[in-house]
């Protein structure tokens, strides 16, 4: 049985160690994780009233503006009104590839108005590679829009 376990530990482990986002050109019509449907699209305004009153379950569209480089786990988007909004992938089922960057998505999720830790802010940080000074910058919390990915649509 222990050898089974160290085998299992042994394979996990060597998977998050060679981790990288999924290749790809992110073509219009390519799809990640579940399947969406393009209704119910919120515009950034009514999202940003809509949320203030709690989570919800919606589609949303952006362009995307960065995709974490390691493992293509988040990404940050720009939604019609200029504001972003930070997207992670619903219990890790799906990755996207950084070749994301610069396309327009419609992402079907759960979207919330909630804080951000510097702990978690100093993590995506080192995941997109900043350099040290921007990352020891980080000491405040940050309030932001936080997407929960069921699936995610490239449109543009």
């Amino acid at each position: 049985m222990k050898k089974v376990i160290l085998s299992l530990v042994a394979i996990f482990s060597f998977i998050l160690l060679f981790a990288q986002p999924p290749a790809g050109d992110a073509n219009v019509g390519d799809v990640y994780g579940s399947e969406l449907s393009t209704g119910n699209v919120l515009k950034a305004k009514k999202l940003n009233t809509a949320i203030k009153s709690g989570p919800i379950d919606t589609h949303v569209t952006g362009k995307v503006l960065e995709v974490c480089p390691k493992k293509g786990c988040w990404m940050k988007l720009e939604l019609d009104d200029k504001s972003t909004a930070f997207v992670k992938m619903k219990d890790y089922d799906f990755f996207v590839p950084t070749s994301l960057t610069g396309k327009k998505v419609l992402i079907d999720g759960n979207v919330e108005l909630a804080v951000t830790s510097v702990k978690d802010l100093k993590h995506f940080a080192e995941d997109a590679k900043k350099p040290q000074a921007e990352i020891d910058a980080i000491t405040q919390p940050k309030e932001e829009i936080k997407i929960m990915a069921n699936g995610i649509k490239v449109i543009k």
